[in-house]
């Protein structure tokens, strides 16, 4: 006759021999692989913060996580299917200022408000630059300042990732500061934009720095010329003019952050592990790394409570930078 106690003990081994490494002791929110929703084509840079954070968070969530690329309307297409979906926390949508403030404001087809998603976690700051194509002929944001006043009758075109995005705005405030016209050209995402700009199609665009650029600088198919950032590039674009170092750009200091968020209404158990798994992620050399290598900074961690905060103070501060350009809604 076996005793009770070591067919218990003999039960408690079993599953842990079962268990997977690394396997998260606490009860999961989920049971069905989650959803992480990216506004923009695949080969853009939000498309590599997805990619990068993809396997760890699956890791920690317990579930295989899914990017899913859906570009589009400056990111409102993939915004409004995640809100089309149940507040259950299986949808983590990837968003930035560009879909979750910036469209509604800029926007009149978008009917959705910020105040529609919950901040679960900030995640990187992007650093933005001005990426030319290779055969302009400025060299650093002085030179395209004094090519934009001199081609008045034939203005330069500049593309972004869709109308009333932060790059557009951008945009139109460059063309403001320097007093000459720019005709701006939309894209659904960053992939086609590139594509356009190597092939001389558009003169140049306000981006998120992405380690690629090297590369396509040594080919000769495109050029950094300036950056938007306090801090120095990566190498070979340290000596990239920073808008400090400018006459027409003093203050044009700007950056772009990303974050995960969720749909209000989301139980805020599923809100907790999301947060947990996030934070858990972030920690790890191999999100860090490829991360850093773009340039990013990466947020410290956050409460939920600090996230809401955060989120909120950033609502208000893009509402004045429309106000500050005029842009009308279209």
């Amino acid at each position: 006759m076996h005793h009770p106690c070591r067919r218990a003990i003999a039960g408690i081994v079993c599953s842990l021999l079962l268990a997977p490494l690394g396997a998260q002791p606490r009860e999961g929110a989920f049971t069905q692989p989650v959803s992480l929703m990216v506004p923009y084509p695949a080969g853009s840079a939000s498309d590599f913060t997805a990619r990068t954070m993809q396997e760890p968070l699956a890791h920690q969530l317990g579930v295989p996580v899914v990017v899913e690329n859906l570009g589009g309307a400056a990111g409102a297409i993939a915004a409004n299917k995640v809100l089309a979906a149940a507040a259950d926390g299986q949808q983590l949508f990837q968003g930035s200022p560009n879909e979750l403030i910036l469209s509604g404001l800029v926007n009149k087809g978008v009917k959705y408000q910020p105040d529609d998603f919950r901040m679960v976690a900030p995640v990187a700051i992007s650093h933005l630059v001005v990426i030319a194509q290779a055969r302009l002929p400025a060299d650093n944001l002085d030179q395209l300042a004094e090519l934009a006043r001199a081609r008045r009758s034939e203005p330069l075109n500049y593309g972004s990732s869709g109308p009333g995005t932060m790059y557009h705005l951008l945009g139109e405030l460059a063309s403001r500061r320097v007093g000459a016209p720019m005709t701006h050209v939309p894209y659904k995402g960053g992939a086609p934009l590139m594509q356009d700009l190597i092939g001389g199609l558009i003169d140049f665009a306000f981006v998120p720095y992405q380690s690629s650029y090297a590369d396509l600088a040594r080919q000769g198919r495109i050029k950094v010329i300036g950056s938007l950032a306090d801090a120095r590039l990566p190498a070979p674009f340290q000596n990239v003019q920073s808008y400090r170092d400018t006459q027409n750009f003093k203050d044009f200091s700007f950056s772009i952050w990303t974050g995960y968020l969720v749909k209000r209404g989301t139980p805020q158990r599923a809100v907790e592990q999301h947060a947990a798994a996030l934070q858990a992620a972030l920690k790890l050399p191999q999100v860090r790394s490829p991360l850093e290598a773009q340039a990013k900074t990466l947020f410290a961690p956050m409460s939920l409570e600090q996230a809401a905060t955060f989120y909120r103070n950033e609502t208000a501060r893009y509402r004045e930078l429309v106000k500050t350009v005029g842009f009308e809604p279209q």
